[in-house]
């Protein structure tokens, strides 16, 4: 094969493989929780090696815990560093509360091709707990994609951040026939009240499965779930804690596991 053919038939499978995937022709949207860190908890930036293990299982849109922006211990804009890594994302970052001289919080960052109609963010009530969280909230042509980090001390606040999220959702999505998917670290095991309080209104389709610490798995406080205006139009094709990559290494990257579900919306 000629070097040019070569190089047009490399770049034909790279734009391929950037759409969202398909099986047997179905539309396939691969969904990712990840609590990265603030991309250090092993002492070295993990940006690259996240991103490069994001691109390996495909994702399509990321909901994305601890992140700095322009922090005394990550002078960089995380989130966007990131989203350059994965080529020139889109992204969305939900600063929870000024840390160190920057803000720290949560985010979003999903394929361009999805092009979010509206992406905004709310800050959740510290609720006596130990800070201020945050709710980040893209909503797509098939979907709504949230991410949340709930309150990791005090069960109260906890309880009370779901009570807002639920309200929040349903005010703005519940009547939709919008599928609402939300994510993220809730730092809540399965059989929690906290857990309990959100399976009124919504479904975990995300495995039953630890996702913390990253080295020896030993707790599920990650999760992704579906708000039951449109759940039944929520197909799961396939759900899974991601414990290894290629190209990364799992127990470096962060603290936490990712979660990946991929779903076909009917």
């Amino acid at each position: 094969m000629k070097p040019n053919a070569l190089i047009i038939t490399l770049f034909s499978l790279a734009l391929c493989a950037t759409a969202c995937n398909s099986d047997n022709d179905e539309k396939i949207i691969n969904l990712v929780t990840y609590n990265v860190g603030v991309f250090s908890k092993s002492g070295t930036n993990t940006t690259d090696m996240v991103a490069a293990m994001m691109k390996e299982i495909n994702a399509d849109v990321i909901s994305m815990n601890e992140l700095d922006s322009c922090t005394t211990r990550n002078p960089a804009y995380q989130i966007k560093d990131f989203a350059k890594a994965m080529y020139g994302w889109d992204y969305l970052y939900a600063p929870a509360i000024p840390h160190q001289g920057g803000k720290y919080g949560i985010g979003i960052a999903h394929r361009p091709e999805l092009k979010a109609k509206r992406s905004y963010y709310i800050n959740l009530a510290k609720a006596g707990g130990a800070e201020q969280r945050a709710l980040a909230v893209c909503e797509f042509d098939d979907f709504v994609f949230c991410s949340t980090h709930l309150d990791h001390r005090v069960d109260e606040a906890q309880w009370s951040q779901v009570a807002q999220i639920d309200s929040l959702v349903a005010a703005d999505f519940g009547k939709s026939d919008k599928p609402v998917i939300l994510c993220g670290d809730l730092n809540a095991l399965p059989d929690s009240k906290t857990i309990s309080l959100f399976k009124k209104d919504w479904t975990i389709i995300s495995p039953d499965d630890f996702t913390f610490p990253a080295k020896e798995p030993k707790k599920q406080i990650d999760y992704v779930m579906v708000y039951k205006n449109a759940a039944g139009r929520v197909e799961v094709k396939d759900a899974r804690v991601c414990k290894s990559f290629v190209t990364g290494d799992v127990k470096v990257a962060s603290d936490h596991l990712p979660v990946l579900v991929k779903i076909k919306i009917k």
